[in-house]
Parts: C-alpha cells; structure tokens; sequence
C-alpha cells in the first residue's frame, strides 16, 4: 500500500520555497561578507530584502494552503515520539519561516534606509529612525538565521534517516 502523499500544490511549494530559503539563508551570509560602506552593499542589501519580502509572501500563502488541507497522516508504524518531533519540528519550522521576513522587514523599517524593493521601488520606512529598534529586530533576524539553519539541519537528517528506514515517508512529499 503506498503511503498517502501531499496535495501537488504542497509539493511544489515545499520544493519551490525550499530552493529558495536555501538560496536566501546563502545570499544573507554573502552580505555578511560585504564591508559596510562598500558600493554595491545597498543594492545587494535591498535585493536580499526585497527577495525575502517575496518569500514571505509565498510562505504565507504555504501556510493558508496547509491550514486548508490537511496533511497525509503519519503511518501508525511511527512511534509516538516520532510523530510528537515531527510535530514539533514543522511547527518550529514554520515559526522561523515567519520569523524571519517579519523581522528583517521590521528592521528595515526602524532605520532610516527603509526597503527599496527590487532596487526600484522606494517603500519608505513607517517606523523612526531608531538604533535601538533595529538593533533588536536586526539581532532577533540574525539569531533566527541561525536557529533556522539548525531547524533545516535537523529536518535534512531525520529526511535522510527516512529513507535508510526505507518506510515511505519522503514518498509523500515527492513528485512521483
């Protein structure tokens, strides 16, 4: 019996936002790299904002579709604390999936640069020019960064336990 699997909108927005956090979380670390003062900062800080601005917006619609469709349920061949991390984790997933546009942009808004969306479109800051702000939601965005690197680390290996267990469960979400 093959497991039950994800709709195929779920599938592709899992994958698709996937490539896209991997991409973005890399691009961050780029920046970090960048001296500040540096030409092209600017323009690469406002594409890093403007893309990750994107990717909320495609987060949030991942969200309202997994609200609206219920996911496969697990095998009853799981365990109970297997089922309970698995919870968690996806949870804490999404958690830092929000977390972290949500605070770049509320930092971007406590400063006086504000977001240039796509190095085209001024959106002026709503918020003052407040070091102390930014410096909180500046720190709360690079911390989760790293926690979401962590949260993707685990999700990877218990993905990759799945399949030397052979039990199906990456079937669900793949594109067969």
């Amino acid at each position: 019996m093959s497991p039950a699997r994800y709709t195929r909108i779920a599938v592709l927005l899992h994958w698709g936002i996937a490539a896209l956090l991997f991409a973005q979380i890399a691009f961050g670390w780029f920046l970090t790299t960048l001296p500040r003062g540096a030409a092209a900062r600017g323009f690469y800080v406002n594409l890093h904002k403007s893309t990750g601005l994107t990717l909320g917006l495609l987060i949030v619609i991942r969200l309202l579709w997994r609200l609206a469709h219920s996911p496969p349920p697990l095998p009853q061949s799981l365990p109970g604390w297997e089922r309970a991390a698995a919870r968690s984790s996806h949870v804490a997933l999404y958690l830092a999936m929000l977390v972290m546009p949500l605070s770049g942009y509320l930092a971007s808004n406590f400063s006086k640069y504000g977001v240039k969306l796509f190095n085209a479109v001024t959106l002026a800051p709503w918020g003052p020019d407040d070091h102390r702000l930014y410096a909180a939601f500046n720190t709360l965005h690079v911390v989760m960064a790293y926690a979401f690197a962590a949260l993707i680390v685990i999700h990877v290996l218990a993905a990759l336990r799945h399949i030397l267990r052979r039990n199906g469960i990456l079937q669900r979400m793949g594109w067969g």
